[in-house]
């Protein structure tokens, strides 16, 4: 009889417990939901497996504070981290984070060797960075989720402004997740219409401002960070790894001269399937676009740059 195969989700708050309820209600996996609270884990996977019975889904979710129940795992997801407190300064918030970051990995992979790494954590471009470092893992099966999150954002309001289905809006938001992330409008098309017919020139730019600023938005409205859409879009990486999808998503890989940059994680369109990234696809950019990705890349590398390693 063969195995089930397994997801883990490290981190059990908003995010973390998002993406395993999408994920059991996939029902294609065992999932195991890890978090060093006491409780938290072992109380949200009974929840999620209760909502099963409700919503026809298997009752698989396994909560533990321990590694042992996530050996053998295909994929990793990573949401574990400290959001950023009051007073606390960027480079508070990256050694804080690396520090976690760095002992989950480490702990993740004693126990699946073989897994494919998922980072979700914050700064995500430094965190992928710890990861790949600390698993000693090839870059195809350490990345981030970050443009999935960001492009659905600007897709969404595209489709309000337009008054289209969101369906139909074909969008990709590049660079790092941050204020300086690029918004490729060159590629940006509603129902195969480019957007720059539809939308004036103005009006674009401001979608793509609320778009790099759409996590402080949720942030200034509900006074903590987003965790409906992001776990959502962990899942969907999941879903092109563990069903061998070989969708192309925008997702943090690490460059090794691809779009002129080398040694660095940015987001960039990916092929995804078994395995992790099987390709990274090269868009043609304007120049403009092209600048805004290098001064994105200069961006990443300061708060890399403040790694201890």
């Amino acid at each position: 009889m063969s195995r089930r195969r397994k997801v883990t989700v490290v981190g059990a708050g908003n995010v973390g417990a998002t993406c395993a309820q999408e994920l059991a209600r996939r029902d294609y996996a065992d999932v195991v939901l890890v978090d060093i609270k006491e409780g938290l884990p072992e109380g949200k996977a009974l929840d999620v497996n209760q909502a099963g019975a409700v919503l026809g889904y298997a009752p698989n979710v396994t909560g533990s504070t321990t590694y042992e129940p996530t050996a053998g795992s295909d994929v990793v997801v990573i949401t574990a981290g400290l959001p950023r407190q009051p007073g606390m300064s960027r480079d508070d918030l990256v050694m804080t984070n690396e520090k976690i970051v760095g002992s989950v990995t480490e702990q993740a992979v004693a126990q699946s060797p073989d897994a494919v790494l998922i980072i979700v954590s914050n700064p995500l471009d430094a965190m992928c960075h710890v990861a790949k470092s600390v698993s000693g893992f090839p870059r195809e099966r350490v990345f981030g989720q970050a443009g999935i999150l960001d492009t659905a954002r600007l897709q969404t309001f595209i489709a309000w402004e337009t008054g289209s289905s969101v369906k139909d809006v074909q969008a990709v938001v590049l660079g790092g997740h941050g204020d300086q992330m690029v918004s490729v409008v060159s590629a940006t098309t509603v129902g195969g219409v480019p957007l720059t017919k539809l939308v004036s020139a103005e009006r674009i730019d401001e979608l793509v401002e609320r778009t790099a600023k759409g996590g402080g938005e949720v942030v200034d409205l509900l006074g903590t960070s987003a965790w409906y859409a992001p776990g959502a879009a962990s899942a969907q990486m999941v879903d092109a790894v563990m069903l061998d999808e070989k969708r192309v998503l925008p997702c943090t890989a690490y460059l090794e001269g691809e779009y002129g940059i080398d040694g660095l994680y940015m987001g960039v369109p990916v092929k995804l399937g078994a395995g992790g990234i099987a390709e990274i696809v090269e868009l043609e950019l304007t120049a403009d676009e092209r600048t805004a990705l290098e001064a994105s890349a200069g961006a990443v590398r300061e708060v890399v740059g403040v790694l201890s390693s």
